[in-house]
């Protein structure tokens, strides 16, 4: 599966969401990065077909986002928000919504009872949705977008609102259904998409800022990241003179880790080795 975004525009009188964006996203998990507002969700949207685009082109696999029901049954889609039925069990939401999706009794009966398994829910398939932890509900939401077997997994901040533990075992489980399906997923943290994806494309106020490997974002900040050794009572001015990192006490007063253009010219500045997260903050930085 390959799917090809062309001068991709999305706009709602003057304000344009979406502007000219153009990418190709293959098998296997590709990120999007962005902060809030950067135009992730209405991209997905877009690609689930509950927008439509103001301009630009869409394929999949050479068939145009226009084809709506042949596209929607390539794709399975979990958005940020998304409802589930309180009072029916794990089971009961499978079935209803295979139901409501008119999947044949049949296939039913074999792939849900699968697909609970491999979101790790069959053991407690008989609990009510509204006792299960918010990962459980994620993986339930997973388990649901996955009812039509779709070629194209397309998932929103999946995992605002989780604990650590449950953030590395909802990534691991996307990891292993993208082995033969695309998997797009989006976040506004960093690490998260480094761990998962080989391949992801950076939004910001609907301009597609970077679109490729991951792990070659870091170059975008070469010669750039710094670690200056101030006062603490220097801090704030540091921030208003560059672009800080992170910071951490030290017996000597502050180690800030900072982005400039040119060799700061204050606290003992040593050149650093970038890392994928301050090539990403480089990119926004210049926006």
């Amino acid at each position: 599966m390959e799917i090809v975004i062309t001068d991709l525009t999305k706009q709602y009188r003057e304000n344009v969401v979406l502007n000219h964006v153009s990418l190709t996203i293959g098998n296997g998990m590709y990120g999007l990065l962005g902060r809030n507002g950067a135009g992730k969700t209405t991209l997905m949207r877009i690609l689930s077909t509950l927008l439509k685009p103001s301009g630009g082109r869409i394929t999949f696999d050479g068939v145009p986002l226009e084809e709506t029901k042949q596209i929607r049954s390539l794709i399975g889609y979990l958005p940020q928000e998304f409802s589930l039925y309180p009072d029916m069990s794990v089971w009961e939401t499978m079935r209803y919504l295979a139901a409501m999706s008119d999947i044949p009794a049949g296939i039913q009966k074999e792939r849900i009872p699968d697909l609970l398994e491999g979101v790790h829910l069959w053991e407690i398939r008989k609990r009510k949705v509204r006792k299960l932890s918010g990962g459980m509900k994620r993986r339930l939401g997973i388990a649901q977008a996955l009812l039509n077997d779709p070629q194209v997994l397309i998932v929103d901040e999946p995992t605002v609102g989780l604990d650590p533990e449950e953030r590395l075992r909802f990534y691991n489980l996307l990891g292993e259904l993208s082995g033969s399906r695309v998997v797009i997923v989006s976040s506004h943290i960093v690490a998260d998409m480094e761990s998962v994806c080989e391949y992801a494309a950076i939004l910001d106020s609907g301009r597609l800022l970077y679109a490729g490997a991951i792990d070659r974002l870091a170059g975008t900040a070469e010669g750039k990241v710094f670690e200056l050794t101030v006062p603490r009572t220097e801090l704030e001015s540091v921030k208003r003179k560059f672009c800080v990192l992170s910071s951490q006490g030290h017996s000597s007063g502050l180690k800030v880790r900072v982005l400039s253009d040119c060799v700061p010219d204050t606290g003992h500045p040593v050149s650093c080795t970038p890392t994928v997260e301050d090539g990403y903050m480089q990119l926004l930085r210049q926006m």
